[in-house]
């Protein structure tokens, strides 16, 4: 029987194409999620500095999709992205989410065309876990990853219950239906549907500016999944087929679509994306070799999006393919594993700005090697690389190192270094621009895309861990610090003039310092404390000088408190949550060519924004919970610019440095049948 479960946990792992390294990862995950109740934990056994956020730690907040899902993680910072369309921008070591590689069960999923909503076509109670990776990932997944990689597991059809419903409703008048229903065929195949509805019907505008604080708008979601797994015979394969519309309109009150679109008489915007994905998995473990193994992985996409803000027009079509053949295997015996293939991506993009095209096509082939050394005591240590050629970015080698060691019991060195190289979508990564009066320009043209050079940066970081007892209770320290040094980077220069907008290639130097100390203790039992202190250093050399980036805070502060009662018959439980996060002041872009009513600081006030939420759990099958966001109410002075004349010279809707909206308070129930 043990035998068998090793074998099928070996499957899971050459099915999702995963590296030596994560296949312990995922064997070491499987053993203890029955002897640790952490919901976010940092295992001392990784050699990558990767923290993995389970389900339970999606339900201690109201994780309605995926870019929600990170109010509790420390290791990331989340933000709004403008003051129209509620869009939460996430970033990591102080750098936004284009330079993180983001995963759907480890094919990339968050790119190119939907880098900026894509974080909210996730439904998050499809989500089963969440790995967060600091420094650059692992060379089997691409060439692309900067900063860290966000890989996402879906709930497994094997493993899921067969019904499942989650409704919710907030005062912001959001409301959300979720529907899970799953089917076990045999003991070998599995499969689910998924269906997520959501809609906001209402019109908020809590600080008086006349416009809409959060869009209206509607939701629907679908994925088929098909799951096979034989730990007899070593065969694992997936089949999903995902279709999502998302439509939102936000802009002023009195801005009626069918009557004021294209009209100057009301400002108004609509963003209408259809998206349909077709991915699919196949992995073999030999039989008489466990340690050996074969994946490939496809996947194909067709995301297309039609919007105007205002009387500016953008639309982007994007089609995507995916390949990637994984071999797994090991040199001598199991302490040296390695883990290689191959992988080729194509991407057609149909592109229009305000009538200019600007379409393109990209594809690369590339071959990567990695090689894992672990002596399963104290030292572990990655050496990866990878080949590619892409014919836009030319023929380039990209090669990335992780090494563990643990000097004494309970405590763990990491150190890491890589390069990233990718192709910056100016337009679908700064949509946020488009809801201004700014005028676009690119200053450079001998580049491949839109004219720039493509981005080039080395990550380098250290991190230090402690697990200890203070006062008899269990306790756990951790410092790690990172700097990002770009070669060539794409400056969105927003900075200098409210009116403008330049995008240009690296003058001179761009770096980004992450200083984070992490302090958790068990106050008491059940009764759990979570402490991060964050500090940034990110400067980048603009044509007018050197300046700190704008909208980053240099230093955060971030608690989180939870406890649980005792679980009594038939599972009754009451769970708490508190989460604290405290922003310093953050550099502001420079509005003094402004009228003087729509001028900003040149720095942001400090602020603090709390989250509560308490659940009741009734039994096994049913629970409820309330909650609320921002309950101190705080909001942003001024969040647009211009409000009173949107068409004018000084209308600017993208320096959003807190939010917007103030307090909301939401409900919610899950039921299960099991």
């Amino acid at each position: 029987m043990k035998k068998t479960a090793t074998l099928l946990v070996l499957c899971f792992s050459a099915f999702h194409g995963f590296s030596q390294e994560t296949l312990k990862q995922d064997t070491l995950k499987t053993v203890k999620v029955e002897t640790s109740r952490k919901s976010l934990k940092k295992s001392s056994n990784m050699t990558s500095n990767t923290t993995v956020m389970s389900g339970k730690e999606l339900l201690k907040a109201a994780c309605c999709n995926l870019a929600e899902s990170f109010e509790t993680n420390p290791s990331i910072d989340v933000n709004f992205a403008d003051a129209l369309t509620g869009t939460k921008q996430i970033k990591m070591l102080g750098l936004t989410s284009p330079y993180l590689m983001i995963t759907e069960e480890n094919i990339p999923s968050v790119r190119g065309a939907s880098q900026a909503y894509g974080l909210s076509f996730t439904p998050g109670t499809w989500v089963e876990s969440i790995q967060v990776t600091k420094g650059a990932g692992s060379v089997v997944n691409g060439f692309e990853s900067i900063s860290g990689q966000i890989n996402t597991e879906l709930i497994k059809p094997l493993k899921d219950i067969p019904f499942f419903v989650n409704a919710y409703g907030s005062t912001d008048s959001r409301f959300e239906l979720n529907t899970h229903f799953n089917k076990k065929i045999s003991d070998d195949w599995a499969t689910s549907l998924y269906v997520h509805g959501n809609t906001r019907v209402a019109k908020n505008d809590m600080n008086h500016d006349g416009f809409l604080d959060n869009p209206l708008g509607q939701q629907i979601n679908i994925i088929n999944r098909w799951q096979y797994a034989c730990a007899e015979t070593g065969w694992i394969t997936f089949f999903n087929f995902k279709y999502m519309n998302d439509k939102k309109q936000t802009g002023q009150l009195d801005f009626d679509r069918t009557l004021h679109k294209g009209s100057t008489q009301y400002w108004g915007s609509e963003i209408n994306t259809e998206r349909f994905d077709f991915t699919s998995k196949v992995g073999y473990v030999f039989k008489d070799m466990p340690y050996q193994s074969i994946g490939f992985q496809n996947a194909y996409s067709n995301h297309n999006q039609d919007s105007y803000f205002g009387l500016r027009q953008y639309d982007i079509k994007q089609q995507s393919y995916y390949s990637n053949l994984i071999f797994n295997s090991i040199i001598s015996n199991t302490m040296h594993k390695f883990a290689t293939g191959i992988n080729f991506t194509y991407d057609a993009y149909a592109e229009f700005v305000s009538q200019t095209d600007v379409s393109r096509i990209d594809n690369s082939v590339g071959t990567f090697f990695e090689y894992t050394y672990d002596n399963t005591d104290n030292f572990s240590f990655i050496l990866g690389g990878r080949l590619d050629y892409h014919n836009r970015l030319g023929a380039f080698a990209t090669p990335r190192i992780f090494v563990k060691y643990n000097p004494w019991e309970k405590g763990v060195l990491r150190l890491s270094a890589g390069r990233g190289k990718r192709a910056a979508n100016i337009f679908a990564e700064n949509q946020n621009l488009f809801a201004s009066s700014r005028v676009f320009s690119v200053l450079d043209n001998s580049g491949k895309v839109y004219g720039l050079d493509p981005e080039i940066a080395w990550n380098y970081g250290m991190s230090f861990s402690q697990q200890f007892r203070l006062f008899g209770k269990s306790a756990d320290i951790g410092v790690d610090f990172y700097r990002t040094d770009f070669q060539n980077q794409v400056v969105v220069d927003f900075y200098e003039s409210p009116q403008q907008v330049l995008f240009y290639n690296l003058k001179g130097k761009s770096y980004a310092n992450s200083f984070q100390f992490d302090f958790n203790i068990e106050l008491i039992k059940h009764l759990n404390l979570r402490t991060a202190y964050k500090y940034y250093d990110i400067q980048t050399d603009y044509l007018s000088g050197s300046y700190e980036r704008p909208l980053q805070a240099k230093h955060r502060f971030f608690a989180n408190l939870e406890y649980e009662t005792h679980i009594v018959e038939k599972g009754k439980q009451w769970k708490f949550d508190y989460t604290f996060n405290w922003l310093g002041k953050q550099a502001l872009p420079n509005t003094q060519t402004n009228p003087i009513d729509d001028q900003l600081p040149k720095f942001s006030p400090a602020f603090a924004v709390m989250n509560v939420q308490v659940t009741r759990t009734f039994s096994s099958t049913f629970e409820m919970y309330v909650g609320g966001e921002n309950i101190g109410n705080y909001q942003q002075d001024k969040a647009i610019l211009g409000s009173d004349n949107p068409f004018g010279p000084n209308f600017d809707t993208s320096i959003v440095y807190a939010p917007v909206f103030g307090q909301m308070y939401y409900a919610g129930m899950r039921f299960k049948v099991r």
